[in-house]
């Protein structure tokens, strides 16, 4: 059977795994110690909380097909509260939310991925980071960071944040010109810097929002959620905020320090609702997410050159947007072509 390697255990990923499930044996590498990428869930002092993606949209058929009917719902959650809007001087309106649903699960948006993996055979290796790729013999040899072969497979798909794509193409051990160009495209799609500051409360906070997205770029805060409006995240009578940061301000603090970046969320949270008590969270988290979402996509054209070489390429970045769905979708659509290729 064809062997598949896939960089990257995140929803594109996994997505792609799950395609490929007939069609080929499929071994995945993560460099982290869990899956779902940037849809990354943490668990502290009985609260789960979803501190990159917040949520997952109902917005492809084929994704809320795979969410309903393919994988077990037990633990999927909908938040029904709606998304309102804040401006640059922290003036709060009402949204326009729209219809689809927005999803995540009881234990955490994580369980996506894993879910998905589940519903495989793949071998995925956690605490893998693959550092080279090698073209040889016409097979793709893959080695880690301490020089280790990972093993030589027919077929690579490519998942990671297109600036990691782009190091691994220029790194490669590959003679084709067809490697600059597409290290040169996938390199210029532009990403945004947030950090992610985690403020819990010992008393509930009660808005007629879930959340709030600043729609003018102007005001230190990007967005601010709740996640006790997930059913299960969070014990009754408290509170836990979701705050992003936005970009200008995130990477100008990126290498501050949890509580450094906690204090000044917690002082702009305390200020943009006009609550004084929410200055002093009861305990605090964060994350610092360099490559948080892209601000366009690439060349497509490009990408689907490097499948007569048998590599092939998926992520949000692919389409230019920083949504779950849409790398669900991609590593949807680019698992199903690989298949289709594999069985021609």
């Amino acid at each position: 059977m064809t062997e598949v390697a896939i960089v990257g255990a995140g929803a594109a990923g996994a997505a792609a795994a799950y395609a490929l499930d007939e069609a080929a044996t499929v071994t995945v590498f993560e460099k982290s110690t869990g899956v779902c990428g940037r849809a990354a869930t943490r668990h502290e002092a009985d609260c789960h909380y979803d501190y990159g993606a917040n949520y997952f949209k109902d917005e492809d058929p084929a994704v809320t097909e795979i969410v309903t009917e393919v994988l077990d719902t037990d633990g999927l959650v909908e938040i029904d509260e709606p998304v309102w809007t804040f401006d640059g001087e922290g003036t709060i309106s009402e949204g326009r939310d729209s219809d689809t649903r927005k999803w995540t699960y009881r234990e955490g948006i994580d369980r996506l991925a894993a879910r998905l993996f589940d519903e495989t055979s793949a071998t995925v290796e956690l605490r893998t980071r693959v550092e080279t790729i090698v073209r040889e013999d016409g097979r793709w040899r893959l080695v880690d960071t301490d020089d280790e072969d990972l093993g030589t497979f027919d077929t690579v798909l490519l998942t990671p944040p297109a600036p990691q794509t782009a190091t691994l193409l220029r790194e490669a051990e590959w003679d084709a010109s067809l490697r600059t160009e597409l290290a040169d495209a996938i390199e210029r799609v532009p990403y945004r810097t947030t950090l992610t500051a985690v403020l819990h409360y010992p008393f509930e906070v009660d808005p007629p929002y879930y959340a709030l997205v600043n729609t003018e770029g102007e005001h230190d805060i990007g967005w601010l959620s709740r996640e006790e409006c997930k059913p299960g995240h969070v014990p009754d009578g408290e509170s836990l905020l979701i705050v992003q940061m936005a970009p200008g301000w995130s990477t100008e603090r990126y290498a501050e320090s949890t509580e450094q970046i906690a204090d000044a969320a917690a002082d702009a949270t305390a200020d943009l609702l006009d609550d004084d008590r929410l200055a002093e969270p009861d305990w605090v988290d964060s994350q610092g997410w360099r490559l948080a979402q892209p601000d366009d996509g690439v060349d497509e054209d490009v990408l689907d050159r490097a499948a007569d070489h048998d590599l092939f390429f998926a992520g949000d970045w692919v389409d230019g947007e920083g949504r779950v769905h849409l790398a669900l979708r991609s590593g949807l659509d680019t698992g199903e072509r690989m298949a289709a290729r594999l069985s021609a």
